[in-house]
């Protein structure tokens, strides 16, 4: 168990010194210009995404109808939790 807490602290070690040495950070690299358009292509992949995903679950739901308006007396039956021996 020590050896494990060990590796651990060694890594979260190693981890802080290469987070310290480069202080320079993507965003401070990259101007405000360019930054506001990434954020803004962002939310136009989130919203595109969110948009097909309604559009699948509409196209299930609407499958979904069709099959059980499509099936027959013996599928119905068969589907059913009644116990049918239970009103003999």
């Amino acid at each position: 168990m020590k050896k494990k807490q060990q590796r651990n602290q060694n890594q979260s070690k190693s981890q802080d010194k290469d987070s310290s040495s480069s202080s320079l950070k993507l965003g401070d690299m990259i101007n405000q210009d360019i930054m506001s358009q990434l954020r803004q292509k962002q939310k136009e992949l989130n919203e595109a995404e969110q948009e097909k995903r309604a559009a699948e679950e509409e196209k299930k739901r609407e499958e979904r109808k069709r099959r059980e308006k499509n099936k027959s007396f013996e599928e119905l039956l068969g589907e059913s939790n009644l116990n049918w021996k239970n009103y003999k």
